[in-house]
């Protein structure tokens, strides 16, 4: 990150040589994987889409077009929330080119079990910093959207909790503790000296590690203190924060609101009294890794979840099939595009022009 950074003043004032001509191998390289991660997923799950295929034929349009349009409000909602978090310090960046960015890393991430979560980081953060966003502002953005988003979905089990029955309500306690619990932490390294401090003596020693067995960073950790100086430094208002949090709170409600939906598509009755928690038990297994997308375990789990509330077995599973349809695969078909035009060589350009032009006017 540091030496981005550097590099990137060092074009500015012409004293460093032109990027990599590597660099477009890279991006053709890194769609190709998602591409053929793509299709390893289609290929290992067609029976489950095939029967998705089936189900939707079989709902009611119209509130299968709602579940549609819910969803639409949810990834627009989160996208909003990130862009106001990306315009702090002055910066000027597009509501679209902020959702391309987030859901064409949400896809590649997807693809990709176990490491899919730091890909989606790592995606995220360079598309960004090439579309003029500086390092500091960049980590800082990503860092206070995660502990939004964690910290809203915790508010909605919490909430699940208190309505839910009794047996359920422990297992809401405890999600919503799970997702607490890492916010907190990041929260009191972003605000608090002392903690801060061990955090500059971790990430110091991690960058002498790496400049010993790979060379790179050049100086080490000695710009770590700055860096750190400059993320914690960002701030926004706290009508500012109150927006971003009410945006993120809304991208889990909407797409809790589609599941609804989409139970309702299938002439079932919504479970109120549960929603929240077998909403919440989806997304704590999706968020688990272990398969891309949380595939199959999510379908499994929301299932069982909605059957013990009062739903029939069958007519549950039709409802948790049309909702990821609508939640997952239409989302991931989306990013796959997206991703595909975002690594075309002209645009990149393009945005990297536009990029700093964006820096020099800000």
């Amino acid at each position: 990150m540091l030496e981005e950074v550097r590099d990137e003043a060092k074009v500015r004032d012409g004293s460093s040589s032109p990027p990599s001509r590597t660099s477009p191998f890279r991006r053709y390289l890194l769609t190709l994987l998602a591409v053929g991660a793509a299709v390893v997923i289609v290929v290992l799950s067609r029976h489950t889409l095939a029967r998705s295929m089936h189900v939707l034929a079989a709902a009611n349009p119209a509130w299968l077009l709602l579940a549609l349009a819910a969803e639409a409000v949810s990834l627009t909602a989160f996208g909003l929330s990130r862009t106001l978090l990306m315009r702090a310090n002055g910066h000027r960046i597009r509501l679209r080119t902020v959702m391309a960015i987030t859901y064409a890393a949400h896809a590649l991430g997807l693809s990709v079990p176990f490491a899919g979560a730091e890909l989606d980081v790592v995606y995220s953060f360079t598309r960004f910093r090439r579309a003029g966003l500086d390092a500091a502002t960049t980590s800082w953005a990503m860092a206070v959207s995660w502990i939004c988003s964690t910290s809203g979905l915790a508010l909605l089990l919490l909430a699940g909790a208190i309505v839910g029955s009794k047996g359920a309500s422990v297992a809401g306690f405890a999600g919503a503790a799970v997702y607490l619990l890492p916010a907190a932490g990041v929260l009191l390294a972003l605000r608090f000296p002392r903690v801060r401090a061990f955090l500059r003596w971790l990430l110091g020693w991690l960058a002498g590690l790496s400049k010993r067995w790979f060379g790179k960073p050049s100086d080490g950790g000695a710009g770590v203190d700055g860096f750190l100086d400059e993320v914690s430094s960002t701030r926004l208002s706290l009508p500012g924060y109150a927006r971003v949090f009410g945006c993120a709170l809304a991208n889990w409600v909407f797409d809790c609101a589609a599941l609804a939906l989409c139970i309702r598509a299938m002439g079932q009755p919504v479970p109120w009294d549960d929603l929240l928690l077998v909403y919440g038990a989806g997304q704590t297994v999706a968020s688990s890794g272990l398969t891309p997308g949380g595939f199959a375990l999510v379908e499994l789990t929301m299932t069982a979840a909605l059957t013990a509330s009062g739903l029939h077995s069958s007519s549950a599973l039709a409802a948790v099939l049309a909702y990821r349809v609508v939640s997952f695969w239409l989302v991931l078909l989306g990013g796959w595009v997206t991703l595909g035009v975002l690594a075309h060589p002209l645009r990149s350009r393009r945005e990297s022009r536009a990029g700093r032009r964006g820096e020099s006017g800000s």
